[in-house]
């Protein structure tokens, strides 16, 4: 079964410096039947404003995943880290027993355009840590390149979650076709960040999701004029 959900039926946050669209309750936006699926709690669209940013703030007991789309964003937090994400990096940090820390648009010109995501992890009170990698567009490019697991990656370099899940990019050409396979019992959560994507034969614009449960097989096609970038979970 494959249930869309709908970029226009996102919940949204307008801030002035920022500007969000979130798949799941967050903040100020409390929708009851989209409060998350699995262990994934939480997949915001965020747009921040030159300059501006997420002062310090304290997190606990989550595996947060950030990927950027365009420009970039300075990270700083309690443990000493302090850099600077782009495209074709992505970032994960354990929360664990706690951690603070900032999120700030690295350019005093231009936009930042991430996608943050937050997965319970397996147990509380964990150590934190802080993951950053970076890869090839060529690396994503029609195949599903592994961005997080519970394993380090066996074949290329990836960021471990304290969690039985797995987040893959993909970018598809128009008319290029890849399949994933899904365990029984697994669920899936796919999110299309740019572009167009078929699942199925499912038509999903950038900014639509989809929930995926009782499939054994997902196959994705590129569509619209220049195919489409998607995020795959491959969830418990």
């Amino acid at each position: 079964m494959i249930t869309l959900r709908k970029s226009n039926e996102r919940g949204y946050a307008d801030r002035g410096w920022l500007k969000g669209h979130y798949s799941f309750s967050f903040a100020d936006y409390h929708d009851p039947a989209h409060m998350n699926f699995s262990v994934l709690r939480v997949l915001n669209d965020d747009r921040i404003a030159p300059g501006k940013g997420f002062g310090p703030h304290a997190h606990r007991d989550m595996e947060i995943v950030t990927y950027v789309l365009e420009g970039g964003l300075l990270h700083r937090d309690s443990t000493g880290e302090s850099h600077i994400l782009r495209p074709n990096e992505v970032q994960t940090m354990s929360a664990g027993d706690g951690i603070v820390h900032s999120e700030w648009n690295a350019s005093e010109t231009d936009f930042a355009h991430s996608i943050q995501i937050w997965i319970t992890p397996r147990a509380e009170d964990l150590q934190p840590s802080y993951q950053q990698i970076a890869f090839s567009p060529s690396e994503k490019r029609g195949r599903f390149r592994l961005l997080a697991g519970p394993q380090p990656g066996a074949h290329e370099q990836a960021t471990v979650i304290n969690q039985n899940a797995e987040l893959y990019v993909s970018d598809l050409a128009r008319g290029e076709r890849i399949s994933r396979a899904l365990a029984p019992a697994r669920q899936a959560w796919i999110q299309v960040v740019r572009g167009n994507v078929s699942v199925n034969g499912n038509d999903l614009q950038e900014g639509d999701g989809a929930a995926v449960s009782d499939e054994r097989e997902l196959i994705f096609t590129g569509t619209g004029a220049e195919g489409g970038e998607v995020l795959l979970f491959d969830l418990p």
